[in-house]
């Protein structure tokens, strides 16, 4: 799979996706970033060793590319014992840098990077040369990746389970698609005000239709506090 480019596979006999689990830190007012985009770091440090406990315990750790190009994260583990998951980059234009902390430094060969028919060539094959993994899927309504099918050909390569950090944009994306299976929210005892809100707007105009959260539990980690719990959906509409 290494420095390779992939399509989707045609027909044949599909795995079933893996599960998604969402994870993030927000403030007390649910915001992930300023105004300005400043997330490092609104967790705390016992709140940042949960989250790489949840990196080393999924296959792969997902990102939008604006998540890299703004934080420039490693996604790798770090803080606890573990090994690296796979890291995936939902970037359908590939505007991912080429000396981004996931390209750099021998780490693309443990990079997948989703893009579009948009990605253009150049770009394409720059980040193959890096050893990275190029996988064009289609676009969804919004011209972007579609998830579902970047899930389908991830269970085809043997993940099993996919961790969710971030942005926003690609959180919001995720439930939009109903693809989230567990959520785990790190909540920090900050108030922002104004800033990047943890989720976009689902569509949901009336209580009734929440997106809920099942089993829920709550466990404090420093002064910070994560929820987590099974994602409940409302029923489609008839």
């Amino acid at each position: 799979m290494i420095g390779e480019e992939h399509r989707p596979s045609a027909g044949g006999d599909r795995q079933a996706r893996p599960a998604v689990t969402v994870s993030y830190a927000q403030t007390l007012d649910g915001r992930v970033a300023t105004a300005t985009g400043q997330s490092k770091w609104i967790s705390c440090p016992d709140s940042l060793r949960f989250a790489h406990e949840m990196r080393a315990g999924n296959d792969a750790v997902l990102v939008g590319a604006g998540t890299v190009c703004k934080d420039d994260p490693r996604l790798t583990v770090r803080h606890v014992e573990g090994t690296n998951p796979l890291r995936v980059v939902v970037d359908s234009a590939l505007r991912t840098p080429p000396d981004s902390a996931v390209l750099a430094d021998g780490a693309a060969t443990g990079t997948l990077l989703a893009v579009t028919e948009r990605a253009p060539t150049e770009r394409r094959e720059r980040a193959l040369s890096s050893g990275a993994t190029v996988l064009i899927l289609p676009s969804d309504p919004y011209g972007r990746v579609d998830l579902k099918t970047l899930l389908d050909e991830l269970a085809a390569l043997g993940v099993g389970s996919v961790m969710v950090e971030g942005g926003a944009t690609m959180i919001t994306s995720f439930l939009r698609a109903r693809l989230v299976d567990r959520l785990a929210v790190c909540i920090a005892p900050k108030v922002l005000g104004s800033g990047i809100e943890a989720i976009g707007d689902l569509g949901i105009r009336d209580l009734s239709r929440s997106i809920t959260l099942a089993d829920a539990a709550v466990e404090p980690y420093g002064v910070d506090l994560i929820l987590s719990g099974r994602i409940e959906y409302p029923d489609e509409p008839a």
